[in-house]
């Protein structure tokens, strides 16, 4: 069976080994910058770009974009709000060119329709890290929240509180380490914090594809 992936704005791969996870058998990623810990094909390039090569997207059979988020950000929108016009928002673009392609896929993004809204403690993770998926040109059931644990584990407004969950962004402040982010979203393969930071885990993009295949299958 062959099941092609084509993943946009790539930051280090996670999402891409969630599509591994879930059995893509090719993986091509794209991010504007170069990733040298990206495990799988890597085109460093603009991913409106690759959005607007319509032949090009056809050659895959599922399309994942992870646009900037930080303008949307909950950080950005309340104590950060004064950084917000620093970030770029694709948002917009990408929607209308995946659409337009008809290859099925998924956008997530803080302004990402919630047609899936997953978090860590679905998949038993030291995270909680909740990421909307839009489901583009095909669509699936939204999968049931559950409750979480406890608290995320750090300090607040001077009052230090436990949990079973780390805080998998920035530094300081008992937010989690490298070794604690890559433990708790099950990434081993970079140890550089900005790419840890803005990944999400890979359960993810495999739980979103499980779920592709299961209605869709894949080319043979």
């Amino acid at each position: 069976m062959d099941f092609r992936v084509l993943d946009l704005c790539c930051c280090a791969g996670a999402a891409s080994k969630g599509f591994r996870d879930a059995g893509a058998t090719h993986i091509e990623g794209w991010d504007i910058v170069p990733r040298e810990n990206y495990p799988y094909t890597f085109h460093q390039g603009d991913a409106l770009a690759a959005l607007a090569d319509v032949e090009y997207l056809r050659t895959f059979h599922y399309v994942h974009v992870s646009p900037p988020c930080q303008a949307k950000c909950t950080l950005t929108l309340g104590t950060n709000a004064h950084l917000a016009g620093r970030y770029v928002d694709m948002y917009d673009e990408v929607r209308d060119l995946m659409y337009a392609s008809g290859v099925p896929g998924s956008i997530e993004n803080p302004r990402a329709r919630p047609d899936m809204v997953l978090c860590g403690e679905m998949f038993g993770l030291g995270v909680l890290r909740h990421r909307k998926f839009e489901l583009v040109n095909w669509s699936a059931p939204a999968p049931a929240h559950v409750k979480h644990r406890g608290r995320v584990r750090g300090w607040r407004h001077g009052e230090w509180f436990d949990g079973p969950y780390i805080a998998a962004y920035g530094k300081g402040g008992g937010k989690g380490s490298v070794a604690e982010i890559q433990q708790a979203m099950g990434i081993d393969w970079t140890d550089v914090h900005e790419e840890l930071t803005e990944a999400i885990p890979p359960a993810y993009t495999r739980y979103v594809a499980e779920q592709f295949l299961s209605q869709n299958g894949a080319a043979a």
